[in-house]
């Protein structure tokens, strides 16, 4: 019997692979966790330093362990988020982590490592080869020749984890792929993939006759924009936390007298709060630099009491429980008309009670972009509202009401379904790759 076909969903927050055996049906590999076994694989790295008989080294872990390994840690290793958002910069090119430097290809390659070994455990049998997922467009990707260098590097961190022959497919077409598994008849659906970094959107026929039509002509449009998920966590620390971090606090210095506005001075620079909305970005302020400048605005602050618990966020490198607690508010909010948001850790007590009306104020000119980009596919394909017989939705965003209006409003509401949020893309990229063998053969 063949090998099976692999389909790789590499994410920003989590990842998941699916494989076609050979009478067509789609599985899904299951990862070891706490709770028992889970389809979904948080893309998460953790390295801690380990000291044995008078050497050291460091150990790394990925995925649920990676997570239970930070939290049972009584001196916290390093633990990093959203690798997948650094691909497109060319300025980022890795990190120095107990004295070794790694690449950012490296550090993507400890996650995809586990991914191939876990898989490889699934199916008895050597994964070499797999058909892997790319956003429409990177996180931070501003031009085509910086989404190609994206593509490059992470094709590289492949390579670096055993694989020697990855093809790379749209994942919003990916998602199309396994909505279409699902249908007896032809359609023309629009995606929407919203994953933790990207949403994306394409224009596809789906259905019998659509299977055996050259791809091209199946694709009408694709279109995408760096913000998703993440975009809307940053909103909220903006909003809540940081100003609990000191990111409205003042030096000493500063007067209250009219005459003296000049001597307004920020005391934390705004660089370190605008890195603390990045999921990605966080890991990365633990630096005897930001140390350095952090000590010093505490001693000058009107109220060093948040400067220090700025400093005990990065330190102690909090970012998981953080980003924890704004994923517990979302998820209220989707579900209820107002939340209370919660995090509290060491110096840190943050409370505040949110509207659902709040939250979609901080995040409006997000979703006017996702507006632009979903109408701006329709113009360039010439397709109107009325034309498109299912709007597929994936990715947790596409749970958040407000972007669902967004697709309710041009579409009605009886023509929009959303799939598994975690696994749709992994399960539609398998099918694609059993179907690019088939066409090899």
């Amino acid at each position: 019997m063949p090998a099976p076909s692999i389909g790789i969903d590499f994410g920003t927050t989590n990842s998941s692979v699916a494989l076609t055996r050979g009478d067509g049906t789609v599985d899904l590999v299951s990862f070891p966790s706490a709770t028992g076994l889970t389809p979904s694989f948080r893309s998460v790295l953790y390295l801690e330093q380990l000291k044995q008989a008078g050497r050291t080294g460091v150990k790394s872990f990925t995925g649920p362990a990676a997570i239970e390994h930070y939290l049972e840690a009584e001196n916290k290793g390093r633990l990093i988020q959203s690798l997948k958002s650094y691909l497109p910069s060319r300025t980022l090119t890795g990190t120095e982590v107990f004295g070794r430097r790694y690449t950012v290809e490296d550090l993507i390659s400890r996650i995809l490592t586990d991914l191939r070994l876990r898989a490889e455990s699934h199916i008895g049998h050597p994964i070499r080869i797999a058909t892997v997922g790319r956003p429409v467009r990177f996180v931070g990707a501003e031009t085509p020749e910086d989404d190609t260098f994206a593509v490059d590097r992470l094709r590289s961190a492949f390579q670096h984890a055993g694989f020697e022959d990855v093809s790379f497919e749209m994942e919003p077409v990916a998602a199309a792929y396994a909505y279409e598994s699902t249908l007896t008849h032809d359609e023309l659906i629009l995606i929407g993939d919203f994953g933790g970094g990207t949403s994306d959107f394409s224009l596809i026929h789906v259905g019998p006759s659509s299977r055996n039509t050259q791809r091209g002509h199946r694709i009408l449009g694709n279109s995408g924009l760096g913000l998703a998920g993440d975009a809307f966590d940053a909103r909220i620390v903006r909003k809540l936390v940081s100003p609990a971090l000191g990111s409205d606090s003042f030096e000493r210095s500063f007067s209250h007298a009219v005459d003296r506005p000049a001597n307004i001075i920020p005391a934390v620079p705004a660089w370190i709060y605008a890195n603390l909305e990045r999921w990605h970005y966080l890991s990365f302020l633990k630096t005897r630099n930001v140390t350095e400048i952090l000590k010093s605005a505490r001693l000058r602050a009107q109220e060093p009491e948040k400067i220090a618990a700025l400093i005990t966020l990065i330190d102690e490198d909090l970012g998981y429980q953080l980003h924890q607690a704004v994923q517990r508010l979302k998820i209220e909010l989707s579900h209820h008309e107002s939340a209370n948001f919660k995090f509290r850790d060491g110096s840190m007590d943050i409370l505040a009670h949110v509207t659902r009306a709040d939250f979609e104020n901080w995040i409006s000119d997000d979703l006017h972009s996702i507006e632009t980009c979903v109408d701006g596919l329709l113009t360039t394909t010439g397709i109107l509202p009325e034309q498109v017989d299912r709007v597929f939705l994936t990715g947790g965003t596409s749970f958040v009401p407000a972007v669902r209006r967004i697709f309710e409003t041009r579409f009605t509401a009886s023509r929009v379904r959303t799939g598994n949020e975690f696994t749709s893309v992994a399960q539609g990229l398998a099918l694609r790759a059993a179907e690019r063998r088939h066409t090899q053969q």
